[in-house]
């Protein structure tokens, strides 16, 4: 999710048939029983590694599928042992089974057929899928086409802590004006970081006066002219930051120990319920609260995805439609686990699972449907491919 591999680039040939056959779903399972699944996921969060290993304690005990988290720091890293494999050769049992990934990486590995499938829409549990109000069909507006699973829901929000800042900002001049006059207490994560070319996505679209062309492909836009509001928002931002914007988190957990750690008083998110999930671990002092801007802000789905030459696809789609049962999407979503959303519709939903999502109590600081607002677009994934190689080259190297 956070950069392009360049191999990817590289012409390579179509990938193999898809198989097992995902709509003979009993034989999907007598065929995943006894296989291992390593799951390259990213590993940077203790909550997000428990709730995965949770998810192998119960896929083993379904199904008897082993689930092996293979802890990523960056998902492009994925992406580049699968383009290896592939060049060398191995179009079976290859090392990945199961990624989880988005964005640039998704789009990189469809293109050049690196993919399995079309798997998602056949899994049992895509019967209870919001496919109406939520993005599961495209990914940073690349369609899906059933290449990858949905499994949870994020929004971008800003926690800040309401014993030094009085009311919530509406935009990021707002935010801007909050950090001049009260310097040092903003930062985020360094880009290639996900969450720190996030906020710079997200900073370009609350800012851009041309929002539709951020649905093109870079190669399509006036650059210079469209992202032009960014850097002349940078430009007065930076000095303001932690550490004058000489340093920034590595990570987004980072973030969350400067702000326990009383060094900064607010930063970016991409999960609606991670402060409450934060607070209710101890994380984050209880004053933290959660805000959203006017013109609301970015959303989009996390997913997975399986490798063409995955020896155990059989059993990368247990997990895969695991996560997107009732009762793994009611463990994310509560925020003393992971405050993720949840990619069900509700009105799908047989009564006991409705009831248990009613009854579940998202916290104090969790905005609530409403009050998260407008859901922002994801912009083409070339942007923030583009932005996070400008950003490195104009404040990258002031470390």
């Amino acid at each position: 999710m956070k950069h392009l591999p360049l191999a990817v680039a590289l012409c390579l040939p179509l990938a193999a048939a898809a198989t097992p056959d995902p709509s003979d779903w009993e034989a999907v399972l007598e065929e995943a029983e006894g296989q291992t699944v390593f799951w390259n996921a990213w590993g940077g969060s203790t909550t997000t590694n428990d709730f995965i290993a949770w998810v192998g304690e119960r896929v083993a005990e379904d199904h008897g599928v082993t689930l092996e988290h293979v802890k990523l720091t960056d998902t492009a890293d994925a992406v580049t042992r699968v383009v290896s494999e592939k060049q060398a050769g191995t179009d079976s049992d290859g090392a990945i089974d199961l990624i989880w990934i988005n964005g640039a990486n998704f789009a990189a590995m469809k293109e050049a057929d690196l993919l399995f499938g079309p798997f998602a829409e056949q899994l049992p549990n895509w019967q209870y899928v919001d496919t109406e109000d939520k993005t599961v069909r495209t990914d940073f507006t690349v369609p899906t086409e059933g290449y990858e699973s949905p499994w949870a829901m994020a929004q971008v929000v800003f926690m800040y802590d309401t014993a030094d800042i009085d009311a919530p900002m509406g935009s990021m001049e707002e935010i801007l004006d909050w950090s001049q006059a009260n310097p040092g207490r903003f930062t985020y994560p360094q880009p290639p970081d996900f969450l720190g070319t996030t906020f710079l996505k997200q900073a370009l679209v609350d800012l851009t006066g041309n929002p539709a062309a951020l649905q093109q492909p870079v190669a399509e836009a006036d650059y210079d002219a469209v992202t032009a509001p960014l850097w002349a928002f940078l430009e007065e931002l930076t000095p303001t930051l932690w550490r004058q914007g000489r340093a920034y988190p590595q990570t987004g957990p980072a973030q969350l120990q400067l702000i326990a750690d009383g060094e900064i008083d607010m930063a970016i998110s991409f999960s609606p319920g991670e402060a409450t999930a934060a607070i209710a671990n101890n994380q984050l002092p209880d004053t933290v609260r959660t805000l959203v801007l006017d013109k609301g802000t970015i959303g989009n789905a996390s997913f997975v995805a399986i490798p063409y030459n995955s020896g155990s696809a059989a059993g990368a789609m247990v997990v895969a439609n695991f996560l997107m049962s009732p009762e793994a999407q009611l463990r994310a979503q509560d925020p003393e686990v992971l405050g993720y959303g949840t990619v069900l519709d509700m009105d799908k939903l047989p009564s006991d699972d409705r009831a248990a999502f009613e009854d579940l109590d998202l916290g104090i600081a969790t905005l609530s449907p409403a009050e998260l607002g407008n859901v922002q677009a994801e912009p083409h994934p070339s942007w923030m491919t583009r932005i996070a190689e400008d950003w490195a080259a104009r404040y990258g190297t002031a470390q």
